[in-house]
């Protein structure tokens, strides 16, 4: 029986996804010398039908740096989470440092890509917005957990500051590690989280 229009885009989708994740592993193993057949062996797929979904490497690569940017660093739904600010940001922080623990190799080929002057515009520009969004939202929620007495009530942006001089640190220092010491390049979420926390002095204070 021939398969309905709904089931072929149904294995299109499928096909689609096995490619990008694929290429992900591949990426993170070979860097950017890796090819199309690398990715089509790894998907177990034939060349032939890797290039009917993405016409060259380039876009395969392009279309998977823009996935992870959108799903990394927009969390729209963080805002309306139910729980205090302290929570939500919490939850924020722990998911991106999870996400790089989780599939360190990934992102160290990632954070090389963000320094390299080949790096389409778009994609460039792309990762900017995305991260002066990202920076927005974790103002207003520390600016909300300062209201609440979850976070220290120093200048919201001095915070940010030295937050994001944490993260920017462990994610610059991915870029450069050996694959031998990738499996333990960060911290846990909380001890980051401590920048943010009200000292003792502070909860006595807000009791």
């Amino acid at each position: 029986m021939a398969r309905t229009a709904e089931a072929n885009q149904r294995l299109r989708e499928a096909t689609r996804a096995k490619l990008l994740e694929s290429a992900r592993r591949v990426f993170a193993r070979l860097g950017r010398g890796a090819t199309m057949a690398d990715v089509a062996a790894e998907a177990q797929v034939s060349q032939g039908l890797a290039y009917r979904h993405f016409a060259s490497k380039e876009e395969l690569f392009q279309t998977l740096l823009e996935q992870v940017v959108q799903a990394d660093w927009l969390l729209p739904h963080v805002l309306e989470m139910p729980g205090t600010p302290g929570e939500r940001l919490d939850f924020l922080i722990t998911t991106v440092i999870e996400s790089r623990r989780e599939q360190p190799e990934f992102y160290q080929l990632f954070y090389q890509l963000l320094i390299d002057e080949t790096l389409p515009n778009d994609l460039r520009e792309l990762v900017a917005r995305q991260s002066q969004e990202f920076q927005s939202m974790v103002r207003q929620l520390i600016v909300e957990g300062q209201a609440t007495g979850e976070i220290a009530k120093d200048n919201p942006d001095q915070l940010i500051a030295a937050l994001f001089a944490c993260l920017q640190g462990l994610w610059s220092g991915m870029a450069f590690l050996h694959q031998e010491h990738l499996t333990k390049p960060l911290p846990d979420a909380r001890i980051v989280l401590r920048l943010l926390k009200p000292d003792s002095e502070e909860k006595e204070r807000n009791l």
